[in-house]
């Protein structure tokens, strides 16, 4: 990869970070309570290789099979969420390997995970993900029966539950996703210590690279952000 590439990322960066900063000042939270999940699906490893040069330490893939490739190659350090929607027949691996689950989305998923997750002898950690809105192509829960599955992810031994994830539609402008952020806030505060353990729902990954910064202004710990940092999708 060019030099000039590598520094182009490195600045992107440096503006994600700057950006979640003052937004995270704007609704009185400090910056280090928000992670920032560079989101590397397509991009090539020398390109996250660069990033992880950068500084950035966790980043979100939609395949199991993409992130081995580019764990080999960023080598240890790293922490990897998957955030795309995960098949049981995946479960074996995507438990020995990614540090988070953010796709969490039916209770045969969570019972396979668990029982993977048991086999390796370690807890992992797991977001479920909530389909707020009426999307086909969308993955996740459907939000009435969100509570089920959390209480199911809560008594798991081998899942450790963290919080709720949701991808809201595309939005036109940045504002249009802050009714979404604000519901999916909401339930949160509804559901956690009714469905599960109080304090077990604290992570809220909310927000992509059109609208990040509303989503840490209603309450994101989590933003998954690609292409302001790597550029456009090729695929």
């Amino acid at each position: 990869m060019r030099r000039d590439a590598g520094e182009e990322i490195a600045a992107r960066l440096a503006e994600v970070r700057a950006r979640i900063g003052r937004a995270a000042t704007r609704s009185g939270r400090l910056p280090g309570e928000i992670t920032l999940v560079a989101v590397s699906k397509t991009v090539a490893a020398q390109v996250v290789a660069a990033a992880v040069a950068a500084g950035q330490r966790v980043f979100g893939e939609n395949r199991v099979q993409d992130a081995l490739g580019k764990a080999e190659a960023c080598g240890p350090g790293i922490a990897w969420h998957l955030i795309g929607h995960l098949q049981s027949n995946k479960a074996k691996v995507a438990a020995r390997f990614f540090d988070v689950i953010e796709s969490l989305d039916s209770p045969g998923l969570a019972f396979e995970l668990d029982r993977r997750a048991g086999e390796e002898g370690r807890r992992l950690r797991v977001l479920v993900q909530v389909k707020l809105a009426e999307e086909a192509t969308k993955s996740g829960v459907a939000h009435r029966e969100a509570p089920s599955l959390i209480e199911i992810a809560a008594r798991l031994p081998n899942l450790e539950l963290a919080g709720l994830m949701t991808i809201p539609p595309p939005p036109e402008k940045p504002e249009d996703s802050r009714p979404w952020f604000a519901r999916l806030r909401e339930m949160r505060d509804l559901w956690d210590g009714e469905c599960c353990p109080r304090g077990s729902l604290r992570e809220l990954s909310m927000g992509m690279s059109t609208d990040y910064e509303v989503a840490i202004e209603e309450g994101a710990t989590i933003v998954r952000i690609g292409s302001v940092i790597f550029g456009d999708r090729t695929r």
